[in-house]
């Protein structure tokens, strides 16, 4: 059974908090199943986006809750904010979660 999305988000703000990272909700999606975005900002001007991996990609037998892949690297701030409102257009119950951490660490299970 899978969490939902608002309790993952939360324990997501908390890991990264406990890290050092500061994290921040952006825009709340549905409580229940929203697709979860994360925005990790290297305070260099550059961003990584992270999204959602497809679900063919999480193996059976693992404990991971969710997989996520990065959809976009070392861009500016403007490009992704493009992307994201891409994504709203697309499913406007999605999550955004931005993650501050100079060494471009996403604290996220990844493909």
């Amino acid at each position: 059974m899978r969490l939902k999305s608002a309790i993952w988000v939360a324990a997501f703000i908390r890991r990264c908090q406990v890290e050092g990272a500061p994290a921040v909700v952006m825009r709340r999606g549905a409580e229940e199943a929203g697709a979860i975005f994360v925005v990790v900002d290297r305070l260099d001007g550059t961003n990584d986006l992270y999204g959602p991996a497809p679900q063919a990609e999480v193996p059976d037998d693992t404990a991971i809750d969710r997989l996520f892949q990065k959809v976009a690297e070392a861009e500016d701030g403007l490009a992704i904010s493009d992307r994201i409102a891409r994504e709203t257009r697309f499913d406007s119950d999605i999550w955004v979660v931005a993650v501050e951490n100079r060494a471009g660490r996403s604290f996220l299970d990844t493909v």
